[in-house]
């Protein structure tokens, strides 16, 4: 019995002085400073400029007229795929000045140059011209292809990039003023639907053809 006891205390003593230990080891810990944990900041991204969100989206009333369904070749989504004379071919504002590219016979020329920016002119923009000044300019193709090459830069240009002189494929040089979403081309034709997207340029639809100075 007396051994019974003393082992029931011994027992009693020994937990009584783990639970010291463990309280002295928890007091310690709440005392010391924790650990910092380990953490990689990445560099603060700075916010994009309004002209670099420019430069990403198109802009101008005459885009309300581009087809918004995706599978549609005249959509902006379409355009982005192919290179610019086949992306116009799909665009239903763009017919005249596709005809007029490939009287020119400079469909292959436009589609495999490596990056250039094109004033596309409208429908109605062709229009303008009268019918037999139109008719004499498309069957002349020295004429017809010096008119339509003066409509195209070398280098995709962004909408921040856009105003200033520019040097044209015909050799003449063009110049575009503005900022933001107007802009004008050689004082005459105005930017309507501006930014869009081919493969191997960017076009800026105007409503006005560009006569290059003779």
């Amino acid at each position: 019995m007396r051994a019974f006891k003393f082992t029931a205390v011994t027992a009693t003593a020994l937990f009584t002085v783990s639970l010291a230990a463990c309280g002295s080891d928890d007091s310690t810990a709440g005392s010391a400073a924790p650990a910092a944990p380990a953490m990689t900041t990445a560099a603060p991204t700075a916010a994009a400029s309004p002209s670099a969100a420019m430069d990403m989206v198109n802009f101008g009333p005459g885009c309300a007229a581009v087809p918004a369904d995706p599978a549609d070749k005249g959509s902006f989504a379409s355009m982005a795929q192919v290179p610019v004379a086949t992306a116009a071919s799909g665009n239903p504002l763009l017919s005249t000045l596709v005809s007029a590219v490939k009287q020119a016979g400079l469909v292959d020329s436009l589609n495999t140059a490596d990056a250039v920016t094109v004033f596309a002119p409208t429908n109605d923009a062709f229009g303008k011209i009268p019918a037999a000044d139109l008719k004499k300019v498309l069957a002349d193709k020295k004429t017809l292809s010096g008119i339509l090459t003066y409509h195209v830069v070398p280098g995709k240009l962004t909408p921040s990039d856009l105003a200033g002189t520019h040097k044209t494929l015909q050799g003449g040089e063009v110049t575009v003023s503005g900022s933001g979403e107007q802009f004008k081309v050689a004082g005459t034709a105005s930017v309507i639907c501006g930014n869009v997207q081919t493969a191997n340029a960017n076009v800026y639809i105007i409503d006005t053809v560009l006569m290059p100075k003779s």
